[in-house]
């Protein structure tokens, strides 16, 4: 179907330059401007510049950030990008994608991801988080996770993983984890048990949000937007609202998004970011792709130039 894909980033990287590439691109100052009504007024590109990191990875400033780069991002880059291309998001990056699909204004993004991330607060009845876990197969890690009440939140491939929980939870999957021979465990700056049963509230309060939001009527022909929790493309704007809502308490299959990036022909990927993390999931999980996120050039000419080349082949 396409041979390119946009693939919105989650949270875990937002940091004070997150917006150099875009700051200045005159196409990304309405994005910049609107973002401003769900940050008191704040332009992002100098509150991450004056932000403290810890107020950077803060829950709702962390997606509002997320959606922020996505939605500047694809402002500068959609006149540039041919059709037709397939969309996906990790976590609240999939809500960043039903913008770049054209499903969602992006006023109407921001609006929503505050919403979301306020709702997965009020969710969070103890300090909570998510752990990276390399090494360990499925099977193997769902009944440890099971028997200390923690959830595989994402997977990222067979023996890559993100499991969610509560602080003390996570502790006691760490400790088995790493006795049943993980690799690596990494404890990801985020303070919400993301797509797991533990936020079914806020999957609840959400997909009430996402009731009384303007969403388009239909994808768009030349697109195909992919859903988080199982990588299947949507055709029903309302089911796949309904699944939306429902990713953040259920578990992302990050893989099977790989997998149908695959199965439709994709041979180039652009990551919209902050960071790379995708770009080198895909690099790995497709080794004959052309994957790169925006982060990794250092000026939109350099964007352009690829962006040309690919476009040639």
């Amino acid at each position: 179907m396409s041979a390119i894909a946009i693939l919105c980033s989650g949270q875990g990287y937002q940091g004070a330059g997150m917006f150099d590439l875009l700051a200045d691109a005159p196409e990304a100052d309405q994005v910049f401007e609107a973002a401003k009504s769900v940050l008191d007024g704040q332009d992002p590109r100098q509150l991450v510049r004056e932000a403290s990191n810890d107020d950077l990875h803060a829950d709702k400033l962390g997606q509002i950030l997320c959606c922020t780069q996505a939605m500047a991002a694809w402002a500068v880059l959609s006149a540039k990008v041919p059709r037709p291309l397939l969309v996906a998001g990790y976590s609240v990056g999939e809500l960043a994608a039903w913008g770049v699909a054209g499903l969602i204004d992006y006023e109407s993004v921001f609006d929503l991801a505050a919403r979301r991330a306020t709702a997965m607060d009020k969710a969070t009845k103890e300090p909570s988080g998510l752990v990276a876990i390399h090494g360990l197969r499925r099977a193997a890690l769902d009944p440890i996770c099971r028997a200390h009440g923690a959830y595989i939140a994402i997977v990222n491939g067979e023996d890559q993983m993100l499991v969610g929980g509560t602080r003390r939870a996570l502790e006691a999957v760490i400790h088995d984890a790493q006795a049943a021979g993980a690799r690596r465990m990494t404890r990801l700056p985020v303070a919400v048990a993301s797509h797991t049963p533990l936020l079914a509230g806020a999957s609840d309060r959400f997909r009430q949000a996402l009731k009384k939001a303007h969403l388009s009527a239909a994808v768009p022909p030349s697109v195909r937007l992919l859903s988080g929790i199982d990588g299947a493309a949507v055709f029903d704007v309302h089911a796949g609202a309904d699944k939306l809502a429902r990713q953040i308490q259920q578990t992302v299959d990050w893989a099977a998004c790989m997998e149908s990036c695959r199965a439709a022909g994709v041979t180039k990927v652009v990551e919209l970011g902050p960071g790379n993390a995708l770009a080198r999931f895909m690099r790995e999980f497709m080794p004959e792709s052309d994957a790169h996120s925006l982060s990794e050039f250092h000026s939109l000419l350099g964007v352009k130039h690829w962006m040309q080349r690919s476009s040639a082949r």
